[in-house]
């Protein structure tokens, strides 16, 4: 792709090259990104763009290459060094204090600018003004919603004076309304001369937003196209060699048997209720969907059911057993198994290697223990055989978990909890930030679960993916259920209005 006539590039990058221990993470790569432009940026996990992205924004060296930003080389030693030649970065994980305010928050590690009373008040009103964010620069981060906190993170590097921002997967925790205003606020940006390099695996949102889209594949740009000349499926293939997945689950496989009963459960904070009276049945070969906003009570319910807290009120039974007061280790060896919403906090131990990780949570059943002790041989092998089945790319079981992609990260737990034939799964977000090819092998190995007869609680912000896999949805509002809805007839947009609380109305 050319430039513009009279337009050098905004950032422009030739021959990077970035080489980890047994991994070549990028090699001759080259991008060019133009001013006043959405460039994406896709490719599958562990395709380098995270690596490209790190570079560009100061976090990593390259091995070789150049890095041009606004036709002047440059060296990027730091973040700083980026933030300096107005490059700012918006991490898919919020970074924000929840009892700070919005200018608290915003002036955090950047005091010198404007200090840190009313004149960074003044500022922050100014650029939420200017590009119709609505935020009030004195309320608490606890009390907003995720697209206001979405747009806390990009008033951030704005300002700091940022004319190049990337996003990473900013689309992630949205609902569908929250994703149509972030694209405004995103037009209004690029309208004003801002560059925004935007990081996705929503083949269908980048092709709505981008001007020009760059696909990465195994470490090497493979093409640069516009949206006009090309569709979700062309992408797809040009990502992974395959056409773009479908969640569709066509025949019913639900039984009679419940295997999972919720009655009566409320869970509190001190004073303030985060749970409230929730009542819910799982029936053996079912997908029960949980849509909710974050911060709704869908994380609560998840570590309620996996033992990590305890109930206020009422009672939780596996089959005919009650398991209200069991603990998490007690409760995964009566055949519980878990995939959870943030995969470095609970779901593995990022600097052991796999075979270690595939002992977590499971150490006082076979194959990774033989009586009382861990049975390294067994684990070992077992590991070797998730490996293979469900293809997470590592070079050896002594890897780390922290060197593997976070798409080959999610398969690798995934592969470990749908291992010793789980009665019931507890599935949060299970292909957040995966590609399109892992995440068809996961909605498989799901719908292959359901077939042979596995309860799942499936708790996901994508809603063509609960849509999709799901049996019945349950909307989750402020800890209450508060409406359940046929995935038959059911669209992304009726489900993201229940979820903000604008009908109530059950389907």
């Amino acid at each position: 792709m050319s430039d513009e006539a009279g337009s050098s590039p905004a950032v422009r990058l030739r021959g990077i090259e970035k080489r980890f221990p047994g991994v070549v993470a990028n090699h001759d790569v080259d991008l060019d990104v133009l001013p006043g432009t959405v460039h994406a940026i896709v490719g599958e996990n562990g395709a380098g763009k995270s690596t490209l992205m790190k570079i560009l924004y100061g976090v990593q060296s390259p091995d070789g290459g150049t890095i041009e930003v606004e036709g002047r080389a440059v060296t990027l030693g730091s973040p700083a060094d980026a933030i300096e030649l107005g490059i700012g970065m918006v991490f898919q994980h919020f970074q924000l204090a929840d009892n700070h305010t919005v200018t608290e928050n915003v002036v955090l590690g950047a005091e010198k600018l404007h200090g840190i009373g009313a004149a960074a008040s003044r500022r922050i009103q100014e650029i939420s003004d200017a590009y119709g964010f609505g935020l009030d620069p004195d309320q608490l981060v606890e009390e907003l919603g995720v697209g206001q906190r979405q747009r806390v993170e990009i008033l951030k590097v704005l300002y700091r004076g940022a004319r190049i921002i990337i996003l990473d997967e900013p689309t992630a925790v949205l609902v569908p309304q929250e994703v149509d205003a972030l694209f405004a606020n995103l037009r209004g940006l690029k309208a004003e001369g801002i560059t925004l390099v935007f990081i996705s695996h929503k083949l269908d949102e980048v092709l709505a937003i981008a001007d020009a889209i760059t696909i990465v594949r195994r470490g090497a740009t493979v093409a640069t196209v516009t949206p006009a000349e090309t569709t979700a499926r062309d992408l797809a293939e040009l990502m992974v060699g395959a056409e773009l997945p479908s969640p569709t689950t066509s025949e019913s496989t639900v039984t009679d048997e419940v295997v999972l009963a919720v009655e009566g459960v409320s869970l509190m904070a001190g004073e303030r209720p985060l749970l409230q009276d929730l009542d819910l049945r799982i029936h053996r070969g079912e997908v029960l969907g949980i849509a909710g906003v974050e911060g709704n009570g869908q994380t609560e319910l998840v570590e309620l059911l996996m033992g990590m807290r305890k109930p206020d009120t009422g009672s939780i039974r596996v089959g005919d057993r009650d398991v209200t007061r069991w603990s998490t280790r007690r409760r995964r060896e009566s055949g519980i198994g878990y995939i959870p919403e943030d995969r470095h906090r609970h779901g593995l131990l990022l600097d052991s290697p796999l075979w270690e990780n595939r002992v977590l949570g499971h150490q006082t059943r076979k194959p990774s223990a033989r009586g009382p002790w861990i049975d390294r041989r067994g684990a070992r092998a077992d590991t070797e055989r998730i490996v293979e089945r469900f293809g997470v790319r590592t070079p050896s079981v002594d890897t780390t978990a922290r060197a593997l992609s976070g798409g080959n990260q999610q398969k690798f737990i995934i592969g470990r909890e749908m291992s010793g034939d789980p009665v019931l799964l507890l599935a949060a977000h299970p292909t957040r930030g995966v590609d399109v090819g892992a995440q068809a092998a996961i909605w498989e190995d799901i719908r292959e679960a359901r077939r042979q007869g596995l309860a799942v609680l499936l708790v996901s912000a994508d809603l063509d993916e609960l849509i999709g896999l799901s049996d019945t949805i349950q909307v989750i509002l402020r800890g209450r259920l508060v409406g359940a809805f046929d995935p038959r007839d059911v669209t992304p947009q009726s489900l993201g209005s229940a979820m903000t609380g604008a009908t109530t109305e059950v389907r």
